[in-house]
């Protein structure tokens, strides 16, 4: 730029600035020197009032601090998982920092800090008669004054308002005479408030010294690797002649040709070796001292302090992911703040102490399991998995593993596929994720309304595989129904055309067309109700669907959701929002509000108790879970799933103190899983690998109890009377039983009365379960009565009536009756009156007098 020059006009304008400054450096000398004066009658002098009172935003307290995110450890000991910051600084007490500094400071920033009421009047002059020759106003600033043009920049910083923000920070640094008479204005009135000790002390807390550093405690880890108690005088000097000009003098560019390690960092050796002269001139060192100081090299120890949540994995395998969630729930959530740019702002400022839900031993149970059996990167397709565990009754997030490294780097993220910073255990506002469909898990949904419907675990339903299913209720669709699609036809895992089956039955072996028969007896709407009661939504945040197909779980939902609801079966019904903060503390000690687990009712509890009976079963033989069974004694819930083509994998459990979801997937693509081998193992079984690992450490540690008594009239359910069949045809005794509902099974012929082929009984009969199997025996023809021929007066008379009544093998029996005058027919064997095979022999008595 062409060089400027100063015309009269500028000249005169500069003098006339130096008149008014100088008027003004009088009035201070007036407020400064004689304070007496404030309770005379100059106090009603408006020049003299402009300097009573402060904002209150000029406290020396709530300076920006760095947040810090921890997790428990075995021994219940919070562990650092990760720090955060815009501002990388932790607040010390006048106790904590080295009399080094503070005679430092003082000496070569204020050195009539002690003496002045908040501006320096020799300075401030000299700054003034700098401003009259037409050079920027500088200089001449007391401590005082430097920490309230520190505030005034912390607080612009703070804006989450991009445009408000530049023009605060430009208001709070502006080189102009109005700028710095309010500056002086504030330092005075802060002077009127606090001591010098305060002053001094919050002057280098707030202090810059490069980069992201800023106060004593910080600047002394981050170059020296020590406290701001424990620093030498050459290393205290130095960092106070890095306050002087911080990004010029900042000592972590050792790569800087006019002020690196090469040139022994010459920039800032000069100021250090001033501010070393201001000292030994203010007789704050000795001789000896300075002796020592001013000769030795300046040697920083970078010691960068880590921020993000990539440092977590420093202290537990894979907790990156669970710490990044935990920063979303700032990001997300309204009790932190109005806005996300503030709740934000504030969690990087606010110098929280952040205590999670996170425990340690199962979090490496769950990630030494994951990474136990599953790439991070494999060729054959883009594996995904996760291990989850909520503790059930209060919403405790206690483990989140996944198979990759988390980094949200977009530099480290393209260094390899093992990087992501997608979470798939969350929804996608708290990690990115759209999330997976959980196939047959989310049939408990519908076991769950069966059962609050009234109906039982006995009951049965036709579970034969047919097309079209028809319509289903819909309470929430126009209309009331939806309609299956003629081309729908969903079969079972096992092959074969389905059958009569109970919803214990159903459960048990996850069966496809045992649970849509269930459904069409209930309300789809009335299962997503279920399912929303008991904390499960869609991960992208739309409402969930509610069609026949998402009865086996078409739906995405994150692993978490579903682990809450396991929960909640654990819990007798109690649902709780999935919490990863137990308490959040401010520098202060203090504590502010964190989202609460909103722990409600979400299942009755006589239901949830029940539909453990089922979901129990699941880990006895022929049971879906029985390859995840532990073997310790804790009782445990279960249920597994797996979608269409076998794109994903899940196992879904739970004893009373520890719910888990493991889930092994396609992240993206569609891979058959069960076409699928990682070391010579089906990938599709791993789920069965991964579950029980992470369990058998949740037991093991939280032990477990049994579960709670089921609902004796939710056992068998609504019962109804098995319908008369007797002397139908078999095709029309089917007929009748399945159109009451009813499971028909033909047991074959059987002895009866009635004409052969007819119906002739059921098993069982009488009031049973709804929708039971009911097996008719049909008559073979081949019983009769046996008629009563004891009125017959021969033998043959009696024979003839046994063979008019079918019985063709009669024959006779003598007994002795001295009383007999005539042979008599007495009796009969079988008893008349009796049923008897019509093939059998039948026995005449005859009385005689001798036989």
């Amino acid at each position: 730029m062409p060089q400027q020059h100063r015309t009269a006009t500028g000249v005169l304008g500069g003098f006339l600035g130096f008149l008014g400054l100088s008027v003004a450096a009088g009035v201070l000398v007036t407020a400064t020197i004689t304070p007496a004066l404030a309770v005379t009658g100059m106090a009603t002098n408006s020049t003299i009032n402009i300097f009573d009172g402060i904002p209150d935003y000029l406290g020396l307290d709530e300076l920006a601090q760095k947040s810090s995110i921890y997790a428990t450890d075995s021994a219940g000991t919070p562990q650092l998982l990760a720090s955060f910051y815009q501002q990388n600084r932790i607040e010390v007490g006048w106790d904590q920092i080295n009399q080094f500094v503070k005679d430092a400071a003082v000496s070569a920033e204020d050195p009539r800090f002690y003496e002045h009421g908040g501006v320096d009047l020799t300075g401030t002059i000299r700054a003034v008669a700098i401003s009259a020759t037409g050079r920027d106003l500088q200089g001449g600033s007391s401590i005082t004054q430097q920490y309230v043009k520190n505030v005034l920049v912390q607080k612009a910083e703070a804006i989450t308002d991009e445009a408000k923000m530049k023009a605060a920070y430009e208001e709070a640094t502006k080189a102009t005479p109005e700028r710095k008479l309010k500056e002086m204005r504030m330092a005075i009135g802060l002077e009127k408030r606090y001591g010098k000790q305060d002053i001094l002390r919050g002057y280098l807390n707030i202090a810059g010294f490069g980069g992201r550093t800023y106060g004593i405690e910080a600047a002394a880890n981050y170059y020296f690797a020590t406290s701001a108690a424990n620093l030498t005088l050459e290393q205290a000097a130095a960092l106070m002649a890095i306050v002087n000009n911080p990004e010029t003098l900042r000592l972590d560019r050792p790569e800087s040709e006019t002020n690196g390690a090469a040139n022994g960092y010459a920039l800032t050796l000069e100021r250090r070796n001033y501010v070393l002269d201001q000292m030994i001139k203010e007789s704050k060192i000795t001789q000896a001292q300075y002796d020592a100081a001013i000769v030795t090299a300046i040697t920083p120890t970078i010691n960068p302090a880590s921020t993000g949540c990539q440092t977590a994995v420093n202290v537990s395998p894979g907790a990156g992911f669970f710490c990044d969630y935990v920063t979303r729930v700032f990001q997300n959530n309204p009790i932190f703040g109005a806005t996300e740019d503030e709740r934000w702002a504030a969690f990087n400022r606010g110098g929280y102490s952040v205590f999670t839900t996170l425990d340690l031993d199962l979090q490496a149970a769950a990630q030494n399991a994951v990474d136990e059996y599953i790439p991070k990167v494999s060729e054959q397709l883009d594996i995904g998995a996760v291990g989850v565990t909520v503790q059930p009754g209060t919403g405790r997030i206690l483990a989140m593993a996944q198979n990759k490294d988390y980094s949200n780097d977009p530099d480290v993220l393209a260094t390899g596929a093992n990087f992501s910073a997608v979470n798939y255990n969350t929804d996608e506002e708290y990690g990115g994720s759209t999330g997976f469909q959980p196939g047959s898990t989310y049939k408990t949904f519908t076991l769950a309304e069966w059962l609050k419907e009234g109906h039982g675990l006995n009951e049965g339903v036709d579970g034969r595989k047919r097309s079209p299913w028809g319509t289903f209720k819909d309470s929430c669709a126009d209309g009331g129904t939806v309609y299956a699609g003629s081309d729908w036809n969903p079969g079972n895992d096992e092959g074969g055309n389905g059958g009569q089956y109970t919803a214990a039955q159903s459960t048990k072996a996850s069966i496809n067309t045992g649970f849509i028969a269930m459904a069409k007896q209930l309300d789809l709407c009335g299962i997503r109700k279920t399912a929303e009661a008991m904390g499960v939504h869609r991960a992208d945040g739309t409402p969930l669907v509610q069609t026949p197909a998402t009865v086996l779980g078409t739906n995405e939902i994150a692993p978490l959701s579903m682990a809450t609801a396991f929960a909640s079966f654990a819990a007798g019904g109690i649902t709780c929002d999935p919490i990863a903060i137990d308490r959040v503390v401010k520098p202060d000690g203090t504590e502010i509000p964190v989202p609460a687990a909103n722990c409600r009712q979400g299942l009755e509890t006589n239901v949830a108790a029940t539909a453990n009976v089922a979901l129990q079963s699941t880990f006895s033989g022929g049971g879906t879970a029985v390859s995840s069974r532990i073997g310790d004694g804790i009782p445990l819930i279960g249920k597994t799933g797996t979608t269409d083509n076998n794109e994903a994998t899940w196992m879904s459990g739970a004893s009373t103190k520890a719910a888990t979801v493991v889930g092994v997937f396609n992240a993206s693509g569609h891979v058959n899983l069960r076409r699928t081998y990682f070391s010579g193992t089906q990938v599709a079984v791993l789920r069965h690998e991964i579950w029980p690992k992470i369990m058998a450490v949740a037991n093991a540690k939280f032990g477990g109890d049994a579960f709670g008594e089921a609902d004796p009239s939710l056992i068998n359910g609504q019962s109804v009377q098995v319908p008369d069949v007797a002397g139908k045809t078999i095709e029309e005794a089917q007929k009748l039983l399945e159109d009451a509902g009813f499971g028909f099974a033909n047991g074959g012929a059987g002895d009866s009365a009635l004409p052969a082929g007819q119906a002739a009984s059921t098993n069982p009969s009488g009031t049973v379960p709804k929708g039971s199997i009911v097996t008719v025996y049909t008559s073979n023809g081949l019983l009769a009565t046996v008629p009563d021929v004891s009125g017959a007066a021969t033998y043959d008379e009696a024979k003839a009536a046994l063979q008019g009544a079918g019985f063709a093998n009669v024959g006779q029996k003598c007994v002795v009756d001295p009383a007999a005058t005539t042979p008599k027919v007495t009796g009969v064997d079988p008893p008349a009156g009796t049923a008897a095979r019509k093939d059998g022999k039948v026995t005449v008595t005859v009385s005689k007098t001798s036989c």
